[in-house]
């Protein structure tokens, strides 16, 4: 990964904060707006997204090869507070001495990784996720550009083979990047999404209200 002067937690630390606060903006009239991930709406997503939450916290703590940790939680009747308990938890776990030395069990990729990998793993999904949910609004992201090249730098490691993409992946296949693509765009094309398909595709409008 290119040198950003910041290491790994701290990354995914500024990404989760955004997810959050994108989040906040989100209103009682905004849980069923489609999403950038196909077929699931804004609830759908924060879901999913909580799930891994609890279970990056649990792999993080020797857990994670327990499945119940990563399942979706039952009751979404209040998405964002849900999701700020899940976010906290695992940014907790994560801020822990040693923990990019530890084993992380991660049961949806069926592999081991050390701590290091693991949370690499979780930012460059929380890049993404948070511009998700931004683009399901029709908010403005605000990421510092040394987490966006960093962003990138994962996102380009990302396997392509058609094996590790669609249906039941983390990611969609990826797309063509055109010349002169900023590093957010490149990222998100580079994972399967389509920027220019959602109101504001490269993270730059006023944040809503």
């Amino acid at each position: 990964m290119k040198n950003t002067g910041l290491d790994i937690v701290e990354l995914d630390r500024i990404a989760v904060h955004e997810s959050m606060r994108v989040l906040d903006a989100a209103g009682a009239e905004d849980w069923a707006r489609p999403t950038p991930c196909a077929g699931w709406d804004l609830r759908r997503l924060v879901a999913h997204m909580a799930a891994q939450h609890h279970g990056f916290a649990a792999a993080a703590r020797g857990a994670g090869a327990e499945t119940e940790y990563w399942r979706e939680p039952e009751d979404m009747s209040e998405p964002t507070r849900t999701h700020r308990g899940a976010a906290t938890a695992v940014l907790a776990a994560f801020a822990e001495p040693g923990v990019g030395e530890r084993e992380f069990a991660l049961p949806e990729l069926g592999m081991v990784v050390p701590g290091r990998i693991a949370v690499g793993f979780h930012f460059i999904d929380y890049v993404v996720h948070a511009w998700d949910v931004a683009a399901a609004l029709g908010i403005g992201l605000r990421l510092p550009d040394e987490v966006l090249a960093a962003g990138l730098a994962v996102a380009r490691r990302v396997p392509a083979d058609p094996a590790s993409r669609g249906p039941g992946s983390a990611f969609a296949p990826g797309l063509d990047v055109p010349g002169g693509a900023g590093p957010l765009d490149e990222t998100l094309r580079l994972l399967g999404r389509s920027p220019e398909a959602w109101p504001d595709p490269l993270g730059t409008a006023a944040v809503k209200g």
